[in-house]
């Protein structure tokens, strides 16, 4: 379900031309399409202009000097092949290593397309649905949905970190505080705090419509507690496996990022999309020394809950996959692939929660 309109040939052309060089002109590519194509000068102009209009392309300049270029709305929501893109040497990928502030410019109404956004709004009518009939008929059984959710989330988002809890040991220490034999303090902590946040958010709602700095803070505290890990923005720089890219590494700087996340999320309507962007720039903006993902987890479900999104578990995404995603995004500020896990697993809790 793509954001853009289908392409011609010729407009494909064009953009395989754009994605080879920074910028061109008019007269850099004229040339190629009328040898393949056959076509005049104008009807060249005209499919520049409808790439442009479809902020496919960005226009610079004025006159003789006007120069194409890939917006960056297209960098960052173009299909990558992720297998291709990780097969490839760090050296390879040609990663941004910096902290990039111009990601905030397109997170606005049209991460998601109009199919996307109508599929969301259509599975979690199913969730309203269903949810509120399973309370008339047996809230019993509503409790117990929500305790698995529960259960599933704090066991998958411990695993993407690196936990090594299984789902049936998650289980047992959730519902019965039995450790698991030969396992860190620190996994069963880990998941012992993911559901002190998880009920904290269920037992505080409507906290979570509007969401500062503090609410953040909060999570955060409380899934790291008794982890020894600084509750406070860091003021130091922080490495990732796997990436070159490194965060901003001030705390100056992080704090004026998040405010700018805040008043993003300000400007948006959609709970499902300020979710996403909560998902996709707090593990980007990295503002804590550990515990940014899992932050971002928890506090986007906390958004979802608070206006009546199905939460979501990412109960069968695959680590590593989850990881790619990040990096993906970490690395080429391209939000493709998070998309697609978020939408998926939006479907799946609507699908195998409460119905």
């Amino acid at each position: 379900m793509p954001l853009y309109p289908v392409l011609s040939e010729r407009q494909t052309f064009l953009l395989a031309f754009a994605k080879k060089g920074k910028s061109f002109q008019t007269k850099d590519i004229l040339p190629l399409i009328e040898e393949k194509f056959g076509v005049s000068r104008l009807t060249v102009v005209r499919d520049l202009s409808f790439l442009e209009k479809n902020e496919i392309l960005q226009k610079n300049g004025h006159g003789r000097s006007v120069r194409y270029e890939l917006s960056k709305r297209y960098l960052m929501l173009e299909y990558v092949d992720v297998q291709s893109y990780f097969s490839r040497s760090l050296s390879e990928r040609n990663a941004r290593p910096e902290y990039n502030n111009e990601v905030f410019s397109v997170f606005d109404k049209y991460i998601f397309s109009k199919e996307e956004s109508d599929d969301l709004k259509k599975a979690n009518t199913s969730y309203i649905r269903t949810k509120n009939k399973l309370n008339e008929e047996s809230p019993t059984i509503l409790k117990k949905e929500w305790e698995r959710l529960i259960i599933e989330l704090s066991w998958k988002s411990s695993e993407i970190e690196g936990n090594t809890y299984t789902l049936l040991e998650t289980e047992a220490l959730l519902k019965e505080m039995r450790f698991a034999q030969g396992k860190e303090k620190a996994e069963a902590q880990m998941i012992l705090n993911h559901k002190k946040a998880l009920d904290f958010i269920l037992a505080n709602k409507e906290s979570f419509k509007e969401i500062g700095l503090d609410t953040i803070r909060k999570i955060h505290e409380l899934l790291t507690e008794k982890i020894d890990i600084n509750n406070d923005f860091r003021n130091h720089p922080v490495g990732i496996t796997g990436t070159l890219y490194r965060p901003l590494p001030k705390r100056n700087d992080i704090e004026r990022a998040m405010k700018n996340l805040i008043a993003v999320l300000s400007g948006m309507q959609d709970p499902c999309m300020q979710a996403f962007v909560v998902l996709a720039m707090i593990a980007y903006i990295q503002p804590f020394e550990d515990g940014n993902k899992r932050t971002a987890r928890i506090l986007a479900n906390a958004m979802l809950h608070a206006n009546d999104r199905a939460m979501l578990s990412y109960r069968n995404i695959d680590a590593l996959e989850y990881k790619k995603a990040m990096v993906l995004f970490y690395e080429q500020n391209n939000i493709s692939y998070i998309k697609e896990i978020f939408i998926e697993q939006f479907k799946f809790s609507v699908e195998n929660y409460f119905g």
